[in-house]
């Protein structure tokens, strides 16, 4: 080996183990960090845009986004439902 080569670092990593959560029905939907940006972002743009619902525009915050409306949706659900964050109702 040269002075100025460096020693190649090899990392073996270990395969992904399955959850508990992963295998069951019902699992609880993984967080994505991003989840709570993308309610603030919906909150900014309700506040500056007065046209379009807040459906459309949670979807279109989503889609700029690429989060999944899907699983973003499981995981609302979890936290109350877009009518409970929004200020609109529920308990």
């Amino acid at each position: 080996m040269n002075r100025r080569q460096r020693a190649k670092t090899v990392i073996e990593l270990e395969p992904r183990r399955a959850t508990s959560t992963e295998t069951s029905p019902t699992r609880a939907v993984e967080p994505d960090p991003l989840y709570g940006v993308a309610l603030l972002k919906t909150a900014l743009e309700l506040k500056r845009r007065k046209d379009g619902t807040p459906e459309e525009i949670l979807r279109g915050v989503l889609a700029r986004m690429r989060l999944s409306e899907d699983e973003f949706r499981a995981w609302l659900s979890q936290q109350g439902g877009l009518a409970k964050l929004l200020g609109g109702g529920g308990t």
